[in-house]
Parts: C-alpha cells; sequence; structure tokens
C-alpha cells in the first residue's frame, strides 16, 4: 500500500470512527481553586521560552498528517494559526515524502508560515532495517526531513503498538536506541510517543542517548490501536483488527506519563487526551512545559482556518481563565499551583 493512501485512511478514520481511549485522565486531576486571586485577568502571562525560542503559549500542535493530496490544505491551516497565534508545530511522518517524493508540498507547506517552533518528524522503525535492501532513514535524510519545513528539532515517534495493529507494520525494534543516539550526535532530537506513553526508564536511556526533549503522548486521546482497528477491519484483516480492539486502551496515561518522566530533567511536552484549555493548565501544574494536542484540532483544520483558529483561540483563552483561577500570574506560578488526583490516574501514582 502506498504510504499516502495509509495516511489519507488515518484521517479519514479519525475523522469519522470514535477512537477515543475509554478514560479521560486528564479529568482525574484538580486543581485547587483559589477564591482570592489577588490579581487581574490582564496580568495573566501564558508565554514561554521552550527550545530557545519564544512562544506567546504553551500549546504545541504535534504532528499528525502529511503526505498525501490533503494534508496541504490540514497543515497549512494549522501553519497559519501557529504563525498568528504564537504556537510550537509539528508535522506527521516525513518518510513519504523524503524516501518516496510523496507529496513533499504538504509538509513544506509550514515553511510558508513564520511558525516560531517547528518539529519535523520521522519514524523510529524506520531508522532500523526492517526489510533486507528496503532504504533506511539515514542522518542525511533526517536533515532534509528538517530542512523540508524549516525544523528547529527533529521529532522521532516511536508507535511499536500502531506497527503491531497494522496488517503492514513493522515489527522490529532492535537497535531503536543506537540508531536515534546517532541522530542525536548530528541533530537536536525531541523523541515522541503516539498515545501509549513514555515511561522513567524509557526517558532515562534516551536522555542518556543525547536527545533534548520528550512529548510523552500517553492513553487517554486518540487510540493508533483503534484507528487500525478500523483500517485493519475494512481491508478484512481479522487479526489486526481484533488486535486493534484487544489494546484498543494499551500505554501509559498520559498525566502518569509526564509525573514520570518530568524529573528526567528535559522539557516535557504533555500530549495525549489534551481537549481544552484547563487539560493544559492540568498538564502544566503536573511539571510539563508545554501541552500538546493532535486529535483536538484536527476536525477543525479539516473544516476551514477560521475554525483552526477559533479552536486554539479557545484554548488559549481557557488556559487564562485556569491560570486566573488559581492564581497563576505566570507559568511558572502555574506549575506550583496545588492539585488532586483522584480516579485512576491516582491509582497509577505512587502514593
Amino acid at each position: 500500500m502506498l504510504l499516502s493512501h495509509r495516511k489519507a485512511e488515518h484521517v479519514k478514520v479519525v475523522l469519522g470512527e470514535s477512537v477515543e481511549g475509554r478514560h479521560r485522565y486528564w479529568e482525574d486531576i484538580q486543581l485547587q481553586h483559589n477564591a482570592l486571586p489577588e490579581l487581574d485577568f490582564d496580568e495573566i502571562d501564558p508565554s514561554l521560552e521552550l527550545f530557545g525560542k519564544r512562544l506567546s503559549a504553551p500549546l504545541v500542535i504535534t504532528g499528525m498528517t502529511g503526505g498525501y493530496p490533503g494534508a496541504e490544505m490540514i497543515n497549512g491551516h494549522l501553519a497559519r494559526a501557529a504563525a498568528e497565534l504564537g504556537l510550537a508545530m509539528g508535522v506527521g511522518s516525513e518518510r513519504a515524502a523524503i524516501l518516496r517524493g510523496q507529496h513533499p508540498e504538504s509538509y513544506s507547506t509550514v515553511a510558508k508560515h513564520a511558525v516560531p517552533l517547528r518539529f519535523a518528524n520521522v519514524g523510529a522503525p524506520q531508522i532500523i532495517a526492517q526489510v533486507p535492501g528496503e532504504p533506511l532513514l539515514s542522518v542525511r535524510d533526517a536533515r532534509a526531513a528538517m530542512e523540508l519545513i524549516g525544523a528547529d528539532l527533529l521529532a522521532v515517534h516511536l508507535n511499536f503498538l500502531q506497527e503491531m495493529v497494522q496488517p503492514e507494520g513493522d515489527r522490529r525494534a532492535r537497535g531503536c536506541l543506537g540508531a536515534i543516539a546517532q541522530l542525536a550526535q548530528e541533530l537536536p532530537v525531541l523523541v515522541k510517543e503516539t498515545g501509549a506513553g513514555i515511561s522513567r526508564e524509557v526517558a532515562d536511556r534516551l536522555r542518556a542517548a543525547g536527545v533534548r526533549g520528550f512529548d510523552v503522548s500517553g492513553t487517554g486521546g486518540t487510540s493508533f490501536a483503534a484507528v487500525e482497528h478500523y483500517r485493519a477491519k475494512a481491508r478484512g484483516a481479522e487479526r489486526e483488527a481484533r488486535l486493534g480492539k484487544t489494546f484498543w486502551d494499551w500505554g501509559i496515561p498520559s498525566p502518569v506519563s509526564v509525573r514520570a518522566v518530568v524529573p528526567v530533567g528535559l522539557p516535557v511536552i504533555a500530549s495525549g487526551g489534551i481537549r481544552s484549555g484547563l487539560d493544559v493548565a492540568r498538564a502544566l501544574a503536573l511539571g510539563a512545559s508545554a501541552a500538546g494536542i493532535a486529535g483536538g484540532i484536527l476536525r477543525a483544520a479539516a473544516a476551514g482556518y477560521e475554525q483552526t483558529r477559533r479552536e486554539l483561540e479557545q484554548i488559549i483563552y481557557e488556559l487564562r481563565v485556569a491560570m486566573f483561577l488559581t492564581g497563576s500570574a505566570t507559568l511558572n506560578q502555574l506549575q506550583h499551583a496545588p492539585f488532586v488526583v483522584t480516579g485512576e490516574t491516582r491509582d497509577w501514582l505512587p502514593p
């Protein structure tokens, strides 16, 4: 199957099917209300510096798509809004463009806009040998992926759960850590999951390999096992379709992954189920540097630019309201706001 077809199918499934995790873990994080905040709403400043770039708010539009004709419009809407609102942005896996020349314009459209912080994207399974004779993504290819969108960092995504459910998925993982370390010697690398979370042990190994930060992308948002379930079902791949249902909620909840990875001491982007500015505030209170949104903005981006900008502005406004109601004039103060952990998330966290 052409990669472009697969990517188009992913977007179609996310927009047309219910692919959310069964539990909204961010709702288990309750920020303590400050009845006497002693500041004016106009004083709220959600700006920050992330990876040496100034952002107006701690919001990253994480990599979603690219490599097929419709992706140029989606990424264009996202990039324009990110540039105008001062937000960070990534793109979907660039293998289709770099190794196969499929629709590079669906990625390069991002470079047309002054997005303050940009993340290129390649997959960990593609930087090691999967099939004899198949080309690997080299350091040169990774640099080309960055140049295609004018990226500041290279995101290497870990998506082995998704690969296991894909009928055509990659099954080899041995050697990924060493390959990531080789990339990190030459390029600024961020490692991101794709819906199953990152543990402390994995984060420690990746820091030792030289990566610059993490995007945890834990469970609770879009489940790519669910996405691949629907793709496999449509293709009559019974085993993989059943796998998708079995592993629909596999992984580490996003808030739990944030708490596990923050002590490693590198910037952490909290993604996986971020749907509101209150979720962003919850993530920052747990210690994250910023929050990432993907599935929560895709529908708006597919609808048009105005819908995209309006949704992002709403999220930023909700974040500012949460900051006001916790008495936090700055993000540093928000990161020290008191909170309570309830529900299933509490069961995951140590006492």
